[in-house]
């Protein structure tokens, strides 16, 4: 998994908090949250740690980037919706995929979905 920063000995602030187990949910470093959204990643552990005001575009950034609504972040939501879809590395695999060429794609889902048929049958491949 990705180093996911140095720890501090300083109580987040309940934004700080949110933003980093929305971070952390994904499976994601600091730096690659922050290239997404384009700020730096001393900017990034700034929000985390610090009592911080946001610019909105900021904020809908962040949101959109984490898979959460912005109500989440400002802790008008107790909790982050349940994403049906992949999650940490498998999602970060998918984000890139959906980048290749449409034949380089449809390699991807021959190799992976053989794979998956054998695997979500209830058998994990066992005869």
């Amino acid at each position: 998994m990705a180093n996911m920063g140095r720890p501090t000995s300083r109580k987040r602030t309940e934004f700080g908090e949110r933003l980093l187990e929305a971070r952390e949910r994904l499976g994601i470093s600091q730096k690659q949250l922050a290239d997404k959204i384009s700020v730096s990643q001393r900017v990034l552990s700034w929000w985390e740690r610090e009592p911080v005001a946001l610019k909105t575009d900021q904020l809908v950034a962040l949101a959109d980037a984490l898979n959460v609504s912005a109500d989440f972040l400002l802790g008008r939501e107790s909790k982050p919706p349940k994403g049906k879809g992949p999650k940490g590395r498998m999602l970060q695999l998918f984000e890139v995929a959906s980048n290749l060429s449409r034949s380089q794609q449809e390699k991807v889902a021959s190799v992976l979905e053989p794979f998956v048929l054998q695997h979500s049958n209830g058998t994990n491949g066992k005869h």
